[in-house]
């Protein structure tokens, strides 16, 4: 049974932003986790894309630091119904990680340290739309927001950007991560309110 962990700090007055339907703007983080927090250092993180054939392609951590950097301010939407505006990241886009690999995929499912899994169409994680992040708001990740490491796909519901990453596993056929075998949607789209299977 999993151990849903809260940091919760309640609502706040909107700004103005445009929200997607049914969601709150809060100008909190909150932190919520399936599960105790990994602790990940730097010199233990790897992160791993293998394809549908079995191919990997690996970066330690002085690997993806060696890579150019984009530092995309983006909306965050959780399932929950917070919704966060214009948070500062830095991190390798996904463009860059996958040009070199070779696949017919049209899946992805993302794993995480401590055994988190989420999937996602391969094409959401290209074109600009996907990084691996590694900075948040001028600093190192903490562990709780996923450092060292976490995706971040800020168009789909925030549980889609899987915190403390470690590989991209590509597939023919989608398979469902943890929140989706639980009955969570595939895809997470928070402008269609798809939070649940069937909606």
């Amino acid at each position: 049974m999993p151990i849903i962990s809260r940091g919760f700090h309640g609502r706040r007055p909107e700004s103005g932003h445009k929200l997607p339907p049914g969601q709150y703007e809060t100008f909190d983080f909150p932190v919520l986790s399936a599960g105790p927090t990994p602790r990940v250092t730097h010199d233990d993180w790897e992160f791993t894309v293998t394809t549908e054939d079995g191919t990997q392609h690996r970066w330690d951590w002085a690997r993806l630091m060696a890579l150019p950097t984009e530092r995309p301010t983006v909306d965050l939407h959780c399932v929950t119904k917070w919704s966060k505006f214009g948070t500062r990241w830095e991190g390798v886009s996904l463009d860059v990680l996958l040009e070199d690999v070779e696949t017919e995929a049209e899946f992805a499912l993302v794993h995480s340290y401590g055994g988190y899994t989420t999937n996602l169409p391969l094409e959401d994680l290209l074109d600009g739309k996907a990084w691996i992040a590694h900075r948040y708001d001028g600093e190192d990740l903490g562990a709780e927001h996923g450092g060292p490491a976490r995706l971040l796909v800020p168009h789909l519901y925030l549980w889609k950007s899987a915190k403390w990453v470690r590989g991209i596993q590509l597939l023919l056929q989608d398979e469902p991560g943890f929140w989706e075998s639980a009955g969570y949607h595939d895809y997470g789209d928070p402008w269609r309110e798809q939070r649940y299977q069937g909606d």
